[in-house]
């Protein structure tokens, strides 16, 4: 796994940068993934669900369809992501939501607050040391039972996913801060329980969704 490059003080300014663009870039390689995850984490009408590191909303609005009478949280450490995701949010007619900055290795919320935790390609940006702090916050404020269900970019299987990883070692703002990782072996280590992990690849773009239970 290559050492993070990225600071986190640097990755608001590096997403206000790609805000704009960003959709294009999801919807070409990142696509087929999040609906992956959306379907692992299987949200049930009613429920309490939180999405770390919402971007411009894709999956959030699906969240709220899928929960229209649920409660459904949001937060991003970019403001100029959160307010695409908050028009985004707005043009489903849902008012069961809150969308807002916040910060995943502090999560502004009681223990056992959530039934369902999403994330999508935030752990690749993070230093890899900070992995288990994060992941036991996410287990923190999820029930006895509840659902994670993540996607990052991972390390290719095949050759032609290697071209990712080079781009990331000449410029990682290119990558949005992003490189391959893996998540499975330190979810278990965790004490989540279930886990699984679907490997995908969509225009060469390596991801994995990785899915667990909380104790």
């Amino acid at each position: 796994m290559i050492n993070a490059q990225i600071e986190k003080k640097q990755v608001p300014v590096i997403y206000r940068k790609i805000a704009p663009t960003y959709d294009a870039w999801a919807w070409l390689t990142e696509r087929k993934a999040r609906e992956r995850c959306l379907e692992l984490a299987a949200i049930r009408d009613g429920e309490d669900v939180l999405e770390v590191a919402v971007g411009t909303g894709l999956a959030f609005e699906k969240i709220l369809a899928a929960n229209p009478s649920g409660n459904n949280e949001g937060i991003d450490l970019t403001a100029e992501m959160l307010q695409r995701a908050e028009k985004r949010a707005a043009r489903t007619g849902s008012d069961n939501y809150r969308l807002r900055v916040g910060d995943a290795y502090d999560l502004d919320f009681p223990n056992d607050s959530f039934d369902v935790l999403l994330n999508n390609y935030m752990f690749d940006l993070l230093p890899e040391q900070d992995f288990l702090t994060v992941l036991d916050e996410f287990k923190r404020v999820l029930r006895p039972g509840g659902r994670l269900a993540m996607v990052n970019m991972t390390i290719g299987e095949n050759w032609y996913n290697g071209l990712w990883q080079r781009i990331y070692r000449i410029n990682p703002a290119l990558l949005g801060g992003c490189r391959g990782v893996s998540l499975l072996a330190l979810l278990q280590r965790c004490g989540f329980s279930h886990t699984s992990r679907h490997y995908m690849s969509q225009f060469t773009f390596p991801s994995e969704v990785v899915y667990g239970v909380a104790p």
